[in-house]
């Protein structure tokens, strides 16, 4: 713990290799990770985060690259957490997003992390929000969060993302893809990548189309920018619909909220996660009642109960024995 101290430190005095470290102990779920965020969290809530999204080869990196451009010649500092897939035949990942932000390797300003699923099915990493708190207690006043090449249902950045931007690719499907229930939805802006191919001006119209037929969910209507990041086009406008964004959520307390129910689902979902772990810690000593529900000697609602009862009674005045269990 002491060496933890002193990279907290670190940390805080803003030496990069000390961020590096702690994102490591973060994203490895090292048993001082709590302890860890315990140090940090005050810290947080000072970034703004911003998710890219979209289908693999839709150009996310090469989009994030110029973005980083933009907001690096107006002295803002930039954290950005790139999502591989994991191979789930190897458990390996190629964390390649990193070889289109080259540009930026050598810039203090701006610090890049790449991070494999590791198995997660929502486009981001199970750890992906704590590194993004790391960044932010570290003093970023942005993180940009490039998700993995995504279909229609992986929809985890809407949870993690004050801005979600949706990249999309003139030929990757036709008006019926737009108006389908998932992505689509989650856009709070939209940006028509690679521009400069045909096609372009077609998939902007179906996708202001669609807004048109969603109605007014609300009074932002997610703008829909045309960029490409061969010449940059359209990329400063892009960042500027992402500010105007920003600027709404501000003007009514939207922000706000949105953040408090985000800390409040993350505190749920880890209460969830710490009665998991202890399920299958104890997946021996229950193992009894669960054999009598597959014999069907018990419904499976008592049996669920009599596992609940256990649990209850073995670790209830015991505090600190389910501390050392849900921390190790």
């Amino acid at each position: 713990m002491k060496d933890i101290a002193v990279l907290i430190e670190r940390f805080r005095a803003g030496d990069p290799r000390a961020l590096a470290r702690v994102i490591s102990f973060l994203e490895n779920e090292e048993p001082v990770a709590e302890y860890i965020m315990e140090q940090i969290y005050p810290l947080t809530g000072q970034a703004y985060v911003v998710g890219i999204t979209g289908s693999p080869g839709a150009g996310k990196s090469s989009l994030v690259d110029r973005l980083i451009t933009l907001l690096r010649q107006r002295g803002e500092t930039v954290g950005i957490v790139a999502v591989d897939p994991t191979s789930p035949f190897t458990g390996g990942a190629l964390l390649g997003d990193r070889i289109r932000m080259q540009n930026h390797a050598t810039d203090r300003g701006v610090f890049i992390r790449s991070m494999g699923t590791r198995g997660s099915l929502g486009g981001l990493a199970h750890t992906t929000g704590e590194v993004v708190k790391a960044m932010d207690a570290f003093g970023f006043r942005w993180v940009i969060v490039e998700t993995v090449g995504v279909g229609q249902a992986e929809l985890d950045i809407m949870h993690l993302a004050d801005t979600t931007v949706v990249v999309l690719t003139p030929g990757a499907g036709d008006a019926i893809q737009t108006i389908k229930a998932g992505i689509m939805e989650i856009a709070d802006v939209f940006a028509i990548n690679k521009c400069d191919l045909p096609g372009a001006n077609k998939i902007a119209a179906e996708v202001e189309m669609m807004l048109d037929m969603q109605g007014k969910r609300s009074d932002w209507r997610p703008p829909v920018v045309k960029t490409s990041t061969l010449d940059g086009r359209g990329v400063s406008e892009l960042l500027a619909a992402i500010e105007n964004h920003r600027e709404f959520l501000c003007q009514d307390k939207t922000l706000r909220e949105k953040r408090w129910l985000r800390a409040r689902n993350e505190t749920l979902e880890l209460a969830q996660y710490f009665w998991q772990r202890l399920l299958s810690l104890e997946l021996t000593n229950i193992n009894p009642i669960l054999e009598e529900v597959a014999n069907r000697r018990k419904n499976p609602y008592s049996g669920a109960r009599e596992i609940v009862k256990y649990l209850f009674d073995k670790y209830h005045q015991h505090w600190h024995q389910f501390e050392m269990v849900t921390r190790s």
